[in-house]
């Protein structure tokens, strides 16, 4: 595991991008995996994070800074998916109730400005909130373990 947290910043946002990419086509255009795996990157940007010796406050930043481009890279993969559909807004003749998305609100077209609205913007925020989430919660248990080494 040692060995798997010390490959370059390049190469592991590499490895991001073709993982996402692949979580973006799983869910066929819904970004669902992709917001998951906010959860396992968080938690290996913490333990790389680990082995440099900064601050808490430079950890929190670069958590930030880190979880806000790979939320840019599903930001883009949405932007490319679902951005030409915004152009059905100025279709009068458009046929919202067969598109094939959950009518949730009272309207079809409403429900369609809903859906692209959560697809592109909203989850890739949902992905940013659990990669921090993670990261944060993996930053504790590192502390909680070195803290509870000094103790003994």
């Amino acid at each position: 595991m040692g060995d798997i947290l010390k490959i370059n910043k390049k190469t592991s946002f590499v490895i991001y991008i073709v993982l996402d990419t692949l979580l973006v086509g799983m869910g066929m255009g819904v970004p669902f995996f992709c917001i998951l795996f906010g959860f396992p990157a968080g938690w290996y940007l913490s333990k790389s994070l680990k082995h440099q010796k900064l601050q808490i406050n430079d950890i929190s930043s670069r958590i930030l800074k880190y979880a806000t481009l790979t939320s840019l890279v599903t930001l883009a993969w949405m932007l490319i998916i679902w951005g030409p559909m915004i152009t059905m807004l100025q279709n009068p003749s458009a046929n919202f109730t067969d598109f094939g998305i959950p009518l949730i609100l009272y309207d079809p077209k409403l429900s369609f400005i809903g859906w692209i609205t959560l697809m592109i913007f909203i989850s890739p925020f949902l992905q940013l909130l659990m990669t921090v989430f993670a990261s944060h919660v993996a930053i504790w248990r590192l502390f909680k373990k070195k803290q509870m080494s000094k103790n003994n």
